[in-house]
């Protein structure tokens, strides 16, 4: 089969298409034929081995990546069960978290992949995995919105901002995304009362505040970010600009911890959306609401298999409308 693959950490240019040998499922897992899958920042901090301290942890290999073929957010149907991978048969369309998802067969646990909604084709399909979890943690799990409540959106034209903002509009709030000039049609078109192009408008002037706030590009220090929030506010990170290369979003965590303890704010990570943590339960609910017409994924671009370096640096340049996917068959 064809695979990208990635034998050492570096830029885009290390990645390779070439002929592997196709994956068996194990114990718990199911092998996937891949249809599409998408690229995150994700992607790419395990294609450069960023931040150090995961290298330490065993999260990405120490001195090569653990997994030789890149990828994670994957669609496609599934070719064959392991040996207690119950709940899922061959033939069965699927989305989920697959180890090795840029190649035209991936495994995956069992219980990281959910039936894809009918109402998506692969490519739509590939790009809910990572974003839509990470954004259902955010406004739902970590932020708690309610109906009523203001929520600021930053990075509302991204891969988890996208589906930020029709969460929380389906969940009754007002909601104000902050974009490029670029996006900003598209984003009140998702469901934002207001939008803000960041270019034109400083939205910690002041002039308003909001109980939730999901910061997705981590631009401004916590300070500045709750001067907008009410008394009783919550700040949401999502690990961007996380403070470099050492510590990563493990140092944007303890910067948290450390301004917790003298606000009255409450300021909350999110628990990544990775394929090592528990996810089941979220691409289910995040799947209902596709599949109730609450939720639609945002493509901004789509590559073939073979162009892949190209995908990963246009994510790594930080400027994605929306989801950026790869047409695998």
């Amino acid at each position: 089969m064809k695979a990208v693959l990635q034998e050492r950490f570096g830029p885009p240019d290390f990645l390779r298409l070439q002929e592997v040998d196709r994956p068996r499922a194990g114990a718990g897992q199911v092998l996937v034929r891949v249809h599409a899958a998408a690229l995150n920042p994700y992607d790419w901090h395990m294609m450069r081995g960023d931040p150090y301290a995961a290298r330490l942890m065993g999260g990405m290999g120490l001195s090569r990546p653990k997994c030789r073929v890149a990828g994670i957010d994957a669609a496609g149907v599934v070719e064959a069960v392991g040996a207690g991978a119950g709940g899922l048969r061959p033939g069965t369309p699927v989305l989920g978290f697959c180890a090795g998802a840029f190649a035209e067969y991936a495994c995956a646990t069992a219980e990281l992949v959910v039936p894809k909604p009918e109402r998506l084709s692969f490519e739509q399909a590939a790009a809910v995995p990572m974003g839509a979890v990470t954004a259902l943690r955010g406004i739902r799990t970590v932020g708690r919105v309610r109906a009523g409540q203001r929520v600021l959106v930053n990075g509302a034209g991204g891969g988890v901002g996208t589906f930020a903002v029709q969460i929380a509009a389906g969940l009754d709030a007002e909601v104000t995304g902050v974009c490029s000039a670029g996006s900003t049609e598209l984003v009140r078109s998702l469901g934002a009362a207001h939008v803000i192009d960041y270019a034109r408008e400083d939205f910690t002037d002041g002039r308003a505040r909001y109980d939730v706030i999901l910061d997705n590009v981590g631009n401004l220090p916590p300070g500045r970010l709750r001067r907008v929030l009410t008394p009783t506010g919550v700040l949401v990170a999502n690990g961007g600009g996380s403070p470099g290369r050492v510590f990563g979003a493990i140092g944007s965590m303890l910067q948290l911890a450390a301004v917790n303890a003298v606000t009255r704010h409450s300021l909350r990570p999110i628990t990544p959306a990775t394929p090592g943590g528990p996810a089941h339960e979220d691409l289910l609910a995040v799947t209902a609401l596709i599949q109730a017409g609450q939720v639609t994924p945002v493509i901004g671009r789509t590559y073939s298999l073979a162009d892949t370096a190209e995908a990963m640096r246009h994510v790594e340049e930080g400027h994605s409308r929306g989801k950026t996917v790869i047409t695998v068959r």
